[in-house]
């Protein structure tokens, strides 16, 4: 087996996403041989004696991805925050598994579950592009002006702005209005944040796709574990490191997925 980095093989191995174990190896935790490591290390999987605070490495696990609808007041995190549920609650024998594609508190839609840490890297770095899809109830409509400075980037707090969106108005809905946002490129609360520059505020965001994988047909606490042909098409669907401007054509409707309910507690 030719080396490969560190980090790729620990997150083979189910210890996170790659940025999660590249922290690990700054922090002075990994050792090769009895040796310490720096980021950007390689190591041979077979041969190479592999350890996480002094513990040996355990070989790569099955590669296992799960598609779960996350509903509003469940946590994205791993890590319990009180009482509140979080997204490893919802998902049988997720104890391995850590979530893609982060949703706040309040914020709901879907989320991937998968111990892939190769695959994660690819959804989540911006020089991926992998687009989000979101449906955003806004509480009031938006003006031209407001819409065409969401679709060019906003500066946020702290000087830092948006990457170009694609948004458009969907449908009214009493006194709002539901808005489509396509990103290639998000922060955390990014949505959030953007209306809040604009004068405009979130009653409601449900994210729609991730990728190529779409929401479809899962209800609030539903999850699916993803078929093999979904998993090369999310693949496919994330980039090489160049340009390119988020699509204008909304994805085709999903089939209605085989799923599996648990009920919420």
């Amino acid at each position: 087996m030719t080396p490969e980095r560190l980090q790729k093989i620990m997150a083979a191995a189910g210890l996170g996403s790659r940025r999660a174990c590249e922290e690990l190896i700054r922090a002075g935790r990994v050792s090769v041989n009895g040796k310490p490591v720096s980021l950007g290390d390689k190591a041979d999987a077979r041969h190479d004696d592999i350890r996480i605070d002094g513990k040996p490495l355990a070989a790569a696990e099955h590669s296992v991805y799960v598609a779960l609808h996350k509903p509003r007041g469940v946590v994205s995190s791993l890590e319990p925050q009180g009482d509140r549920q979080t997204v490893r609650d919802l998902v049988p024998g997720a104890a391995r598994l850590f979530p893609v594609g982060r949703l706040d508190l309040e914020s709901e839609g879907l989320i991937l579950m998968t111990n892939d840490g190769e695959l994660a890297l690819r959804l989540t770095h911006p020089r991926y592009g992998c687009e989000k899809e979101y449906r955003v109830l806004l509480s009031r409509r938006p003006d031209e002006q407001q819409l065409e400075i969401w679709r060019r980037g906003v500066v946020l707090e702290g000087g830092l702005r948006t990457a170009p969106a694609l948004v458009r108005v969907e449908s009214p809905a009493g006194r709002g209005v539901w808005v489509r946002v396509v990103m290639g490129e998000g922060r955390k609360r990014e949505i959030r944040e953007v209306a809040t520059r604009l004068g405009l505020r979130v009653v409601r965001l449900q994210r729609l796709r991730i990728g190529s994988l779409l929401l479809g047909s899962l209800r609030p606490g539903q999850s699916r574990e993803l078929a093999a042909a979904e998993v090369h098409q999310l693949l496919a669907s994330t980039r090489p490191p160049q340009s390119r401007k988020p699509s204008r054509r909304p994805p085709a409707r999903a089939a209605r997925p085989r799923v599996r309910q648990r009920q919420r507690e």
